[in-house]
């Protein structure tokens, strides 16, 4: 085992963090859900919708027969909508292609919606214990720093070169601790902003620390700036009936329900945003009052 490997692994081993999806012998179902939920999302924000998740969907053939409005209720709030509609559709395929049990083969994982290279590799050295390494932005960070890689991180080379790198250090048949205490050591330790250096395990062997680069490591490109929109949404009743409308089945949020609405276009008041939005939609004609 190289020094890398087992430095990490000694302190995985007393600092690991306890998480409802780990166990001595994972559920690879559960792995899948938590590994889709923790995409873009916080460890911290997870746990519940998780719990809630299994509490919904216990295991994959009932998530399976489940509904997608039923299914996209449970994810309210996660964001990123088309997670749970390929998480959905995979369960389905699941079932009817591979018996209800999740491929163990990263490569046959990779063909299920929503499960890319990263994924597939979570899930097969967690809950398989596949020698493959899972190249999220926490082992992305960490990789990088250690072995002082100037290549951008997200480029097809730096992936390539970081996939080599873990590869050549990963323990046999240790993947998935190997894994989890790079994402943990990522998460814990080796941040973006000012890691913590002094009390990182790595720190004998890592050569950015060595160097004084950690702050440029990884190499990552300028992110394009966030869109910001302002928008209307008309609550019309008739009755004890409130008007909802459905978004299209693809795009941003899609499929949800919301009020009707849209975008504020130049020199509009918000008032006249929502008339056109009303008439554009539902052909219809409306007054905007006051609470």
């Amino acid at each position: 085992m190289s020094e890398v490997a087992q430095l990490l692994l000694d302190w995985y081993a007393l600092h690991a963090r306890s998480l409802p999806w780990r166990s001595e012998q994972p559920d690879p179902y559960q792995v899948w859900v938590s590994e889709i939920m923790l995409q873009q999302t916080r460890v911290e924000t997870v746990i519940p919708y998780f719990e809630r998740w299994l509490e919904l969907f216990p295991h994959l053939p009932a998530l399976a027969q489940a509904d997608e409005q039923t299914v996209l209720r449970a994810w309210e709030g996660l964001g990123y909508y088309s997670r749970a509609r390929n998480l959905h559709r995979a369960a389905q395929i699941v079932v009817s292609e591979y018996g209800g049990q999740l491929p163990q083969d990263a490569a046959e994982l990779a063909k299920l919606p929503g499960i890319g290279r990263y994924t597939a590799g979570a899930i097969a050295s967690i809950a398989f214990g596949k020698d493959e390494p899972a190249l999220d932005g926490n082992l992305r960070r960490v990789a990088a720093r250690v072995f002082d890689m100037p290549l951008p991180a997200r480029s097809p080379q730096g992936e390539r070169r970081l996939e080599e790198l873990l590869r050549a250090h990963m323990p046999s048949g240790q993947a998935g601790r190997y894994n989890q205490a790079l994402m943990d050591l990522g998460a814990m330790v080796c941040t973006p902003r000012d890691p913590a250096c002094q009390t990182c395990p790595l720190r004998t062997v890592c050569a950015a620390c060595r160097l004084g680069l950690q702050s440029q490591r990884p190499v990552l490109p300028k992110r394009p700036p966030v869109p910001h929109y302002l928008v209307t949404a008309a609550v019309i009743r008739r009755g004890g009936r409130v008007l909802l409308t459905r978004r299209p089945v693809k795009g941003l949020m899609a499929g949800l329900w919301e009020f009707p609405g849209g975008k504020l276009e130049p020199e509009e008041t918000l008032a006249e945003c929502l008339q056109r939005e009303i008439r554009e939609e539902l052909g219809a004609a409306i007054r905007v009052g006051s609470q």
